[in-house]
């Protein structure tokens, strides 16, 4: 007996477009083992055929699955399941954080606040000696900097931030943990923040919390090095918020700062 794999059509679901329907279809392949990453889709019109739609909504299925990072379409090739890594399938979520308004952004940087903490519990575990030697590279890089005023410094120095904060979260083992706080944390968020928080004192606080994780990450004190990264990412989110931190030390350190 023969074996026929359900199919979602735009009969079965009356109250979905048809771009909808395709999705979904599309979607189910994927979730049933149906359609590997890398995989080819049928050609358009058997699978037009298999989901009863138009070719027209079939299209536009595949350009909405395309915009999600779920397919691909290569020129003269065919539609491809693209590798469905977490970092291409949440790099979206970016553009999401990037148009926040700034009340909505601390709600984001507490997520991140969450998350950053959660890999830093991670690394203090996985970290390699080499990923402890580029991190303290990056701040000794910037040392002499973050007394400094001007756009190149500030530059140089949230250049190092952001590299900082990407080795403990590629360090954290997760690949969805470390795909979710770039999302949320990318180049552009980071700029806004720093824009907004050029205050005397600011970088050379946060170089002084940064050491303060790395060090306990070279401790491998996991829980200790959650704490810190807690209480670094506080100060920022709190000040995005409109609210001062009315005792800096409780919060693991001096506020405002960049994170």
């Amino acid at each position: 007996m023969t074996h026929t794999e359900p199919t979602t059509t735009a009969a079965d679901a009356p109250h979905s477009t048809q771009t909808d329907v395709v999705i979904q279809g599309v979607k189910s392949k994927i979730v049933r083992g149906t359609l590997a990453p890398g995989a080819k889709l049928p050609i358009e019109k058997d699978l037009a055929a298999e989901f009863r739609v138009s070719r027209g909504s079939l299209r536009e299925g595949i350009r909405a699955l395309a915009t999600m990072g779920i397919l691909e379409t290569r020129q003269g090739a065919g539609t491809y399941v693209t590798s469905l890594d977490a970092s291409l399938l949440l790099a979206p979520l970016g553009l999401v954080a990037e148009i926040q308004t700034p009340a909505n952004s601390a709600h984001l940087h507490s997520v991140r606040r969450v998350l950053e903490s959660e890999a830093a519990l991670r690394a203090a575990s996985r970290i390699t000696d080499a990923q402890l030697d580029a991190a303290a590279a990056l701040l000794d890089g910037v040392e002499e900097l973050v007394d400094g005023d001007g756009q190149a410094h500030h530059e140089r120095v949230m250049e190092a931030d952001i590299e900082f904060h990407r080795i403990i979260a590629r360090a954290s083992g997760n690949p969805a943990l470390e795909a979710l706080i770039e999302a949320l944390s990318n180049r552009t968020v980071r700029a806004r923040v720093w824009r907004t928080m050029r205050e005397d004192g600011v970088m050379r606080a946060a170089q002084a919390e940064h050491r303060a994780i790395l060090a306990e990450l070279r401790a491998r004190d996991g829980e200790a090095a959650r704490i810190r990264m807690a209480g670094h990412l506080l100060g920022v989110e709190r000040f995005i918020g409109g609210s001062e931190v009315a005792d800096p030390a409780a919060a693991g350190g001096s506020a405002p700062e960049p994170a």
